[in-house]
């Protein structure tokens, strides 16, 4: 449920700034000039330049993307947008899931020692079933198979700690795929955008410096987008990775403290 909710609000966020864009790349310049030209104007002369500077200088960045985006063709540009969306999406319910299962272990520990050291075992599971995260999940594993001994503990440890950390990493070969195939899609597009800019050489029959400029900045502006996000993607990827390695590293720490509780266990309780 938290994974859809994380994904719909990507797209929700997404979605609004695609809007925009299309919206930008409908209006054609002609009709622009035309709107312009039916607007009547009633300010001054001397205060419709400052008006216009401000206006121009308000755009700022978002407006320079949505050019780029229009520049860059919307096909492409929109493949690649749509790998940036998906890939953040499974970022966000990583690093969602992370946080969730990042907890405490050395608190937990020793309130499922104080319970062992009374002998409450039941205590112990309850306090293991009410908390989140793999390290109370195999903590709890453990506690079932208290009985048949800490050898079979352990074998319930390690084998159940695979199962966990298999989840940690779920979703994230789909991260990796979207940081490699939107440079890709960058490339393509100036393949494609090259192959345009030579038909129009070859139509116009000049080897002018305006029409290879064009064809090439407009070629060009996919792969630029393409690496921007995956330089992105990759960033948060990391971030992901070294949250991962930190949950996993306590989840070894925390199965050496228990065995230890486990053992103490035994010897206090087994051997009377």
């Amino acid at each position: 449920m938290k994974k859809l909710f994380a994904i719909l609000a990507i797209f929700g966020m997404m979605s609004v700034g695609l809007s925009s864009v299309v919206f930008a790349q409908d209006t054609t310049p002609e009709e622009q000039t035309e709107q312009v030209a039916e607007t009547p104007v009633e300010t001054p002369v001397e205060t419709a330049a400052p008006v216009a500077v401000q206006e121009t200088s308000n755009g700022g960045l978002h407006q320079a993307l949505k050019v780029k985006f229009i520049e860059g063709g919307a096909g492409f540009m929109s493949l690649i947008a749509i790998a940036l969306i998906l890939g953040l999406a499974f970022c966000l319910e990583r690093i969602i899931y992370l946080s969730l299962a990042d907890v405490d272990p050395d608190t937990f520990l020793g309130k499922v020692g104080e319970s062992l050291g009374r002998g409450d075992v039941e205590a112990a599971k309850d306090l293991a079933r009410d908390t989140r995260g793999p390290i109370a999940s195999i903590v709890y594993q453990g506690l079932l198979r208290l009985d048949q001994g800490p050898d079979t503990v352990e074998r319930s440890i390690v084998s159940y700690g695979g199962v966990q950390s298999g989840l940690l990493e779920r979703n994230l070969s789909w991260i990796t795929l979207f940081i490699a195939i939107a440079p890709s899609l960058g490339f393509l597009g100036t393949v494609v955008g090259m192959v345009m800019a030579f038909d129009d050489i070859q139509r116009a029959g000049d080897m002018s410096p305006t029409i290879v400029a064009g064809g090439m900045k407009v070629a060009l502006i996919t792969t630029v987008g393409g690496l921007i996000v995956a330089i992105i993607l990759q960033i948060i990827y990391n971030y992901i990775l070294s949250k991962m390695e930190g949950i996993l590293n306590k989840m070894e720490d925390a199965s050496i403290t228990f065995l230890d509780q486990v053992i103490k266990y035994n010897v206090k309780y087994k051997n009377l």
